[in-house]
This record gives structure tokens, C-alpha cells and sequence, in this order.
């Protein structure tokens, strides 16, 4: 379920990073800092940060559509497998909030994400018997195991370092903003597909944004928070039911 999603867009996010920033920059980079350097720089950050705030947003036709793919998710990660943050499915799926701390998960999904993810009438009745609580658990739930071993910053990193099959030349634009934030834009194409980073133009030339636009696909990443530490406030136990509990209920339905 949401575990699947999770790791599914964490997944994406490598996908998209990788081969932007281990391209090869044209040699006409003009003034200032090349592409190359640019990118390298922006590698060398993204893999030493300890957390980051991801934002996704996908608007491709195909996840809009789709009540089991996330359109948005909002995720401070960390190095060590905390995570704490939300995602939106497309279609009318709902949504979720999910907090992981060690080998403790938590999700909350809404009314609409019960009603699109289990099947008939068990939906409804699990909307109404779970309504403003979290599902808890640890990593020692399959389900849950899979939720906190993708809300990693560490997975994405390495994802990030496996070598390209191939790999594209870098075009660098000029000077723009992000959210008031000063950016050179690296571009390259595939196969139809366009890919921008946009790396700030201070010292340590972070990773601000990724977009990657095609026939099928309309992604943008956001990073923020570079080396902030993740959330760690939890649910108390008031607001929490046991994932053992969800599971039998479920099969009473």
C-alpha cells in the first residue's frame, strides 16, 4: 500500500537525479563555473547531506489519473531512516502522513485513501473505525518494513552513484530564480525527454530543483532543508492503533 508508494517515488527521484548530475557538460559552458563543475558540485552535496526535504510534484496524465500514485509528497528524510511527511494520490485516492523514527512507523491515511485502497465495502468501514488515527507499527511488519527501508535518504543517495548506462551532455542556461533563490539551469534531452536541474549559484551549489517533462511525464523535485534534522515529534499512543489490530479488523469486515 502506502510502503509500495513510497518507495516507488523514492525510486523516481533517483531516476531522474542520476543522470543529470553525472553527465557530461559541453565545453561552451560560457563564463562562470561550467556545467560540469556545476553538476559535480551539486553531486558532491546532495551525497554528504545527513537530511533534505524532498517535494514532489507529478502531473503526468498517467498518475493524475491513477489512485494508487502519488501526484505530491512532501518528505524531510534523513540518513538514518527517520522520515516525516505526507503524499497525495491522484484521482481522488487521498492521502497519507506518514512518520518513521528508527524501527517505529506510523501512517495516517484520510477517509478517501481507506475508501481507494481496500477494496468494497471494507474501505468505508475501515474510514470510520481508524478516522484520525495512525496505523503503528515497527519494521518487524512486512508492510511497514518496506515504508521505512525507502524512506531513506541514504537509499536515494546511493541510487544516485550507480554509474549512468549512459550518459548525456549538459547545457547550461542562464541565471534564473527558484523561490526567490538564485539558479543556473543544466538541461539535456532523451529520447524526447527534457531534464533540468537547477543548482544555486552560491558556494556550495546545492540542488535546488529537477524537472523532467516529456509526452507521458511532468515531474518537479524540490529540495530544501540541506542538513536539517527530520522532524522527531511521534503520535502518542491516544492516536495510534496497533498494525495487528488493523489487520484483524480488516478480516472481520
Amino acid at each position: 500500500m502506502a510502503g509500495k508508494t513510497v518507495a516507488c517515488t523514492v525510486a523516481v527521484a533517483a531516476l531522474l537525479l542520476s543522470p543529470g548530475l553525472s553527465a557530461l557538460a559541453r565545453a561552451d559552458d560560457g563564463g562562470g563555473a561550467s556545467a560540469q563543475e556545476l553538476s559535480d558540485k551539486a553531486q558532491e552535496t546532495l551525497l554528504k547531506a545527513k537530511s533534505v526535504h524532498l517535494k514532489l510534484t507529478d502531473d503526468s496524465a498517467g498518475t493524475r489519473t491513477s489512485t494508487t500514485q502519488p501526484t505530491s509528497m512532501d518528505l524531510a528524510l534523513d540518513q538514518d531512516g527517520n522520515c516525516a511527511g505526507s503524499m497525495e494520490m491522484g484521482s481522488g485516492g487521498g492521502s497519507v502522513k506518514i512518520i518513521v523514527r528508527g524501527d517505529q512507523v506510523w501512517m495516517k491515511p484520510d477517509a478517501a485513501f481507506w475508501k481507494a485502497q481496500v477494496p468494497g465495502g471494507q474501505g468505508d468501514a475501515a474510514a470510520e473505525l481508524f478516522k484520525n488515527r495512525y496505523i503503528h507499527g515497527s519494521t518487524a511488519d512486512a508492510l511497514l518494513k518496506g515504508m521505512a527501508d525507502s524512506c531513506d535518504l541514504d537509499s536515494l543517495q546511493q541510487q544516485i552513484t550507480s554509474d549512468p548506462d549512459e550518459q548525456h551532455a549538459l547545457k547550461k542556461g542562464s541565471e534564473t530564480k527558484v523561490d526567490g533563490a538564485k539558479v543556473i539551469p543544466l538541461s539535456f534531452r532523451e529520447g524526447g525527454k527534457k531534464t533540468v536541474l537547477y543548482v544555486s549559484t552560491d558556494s556550495d551549489h546545492h540542488l535546488v530543483k529537477a524537472t523532467e517533462k516529456s509526452a507521458d511525464s511532468d515531474l518537479t523535485l524540490l529540495f530544501t532543508d540541506y542538513d536539517k534534522p527530520v522532524p522527531s515529534a511521534t503520535p502518542s499512543a491516544a492516536e495510534s492503533v496497533d498494525i495487528s489490530k488493523l489487520q484483524g479488523e480488516l478480516q472481520k469486515i
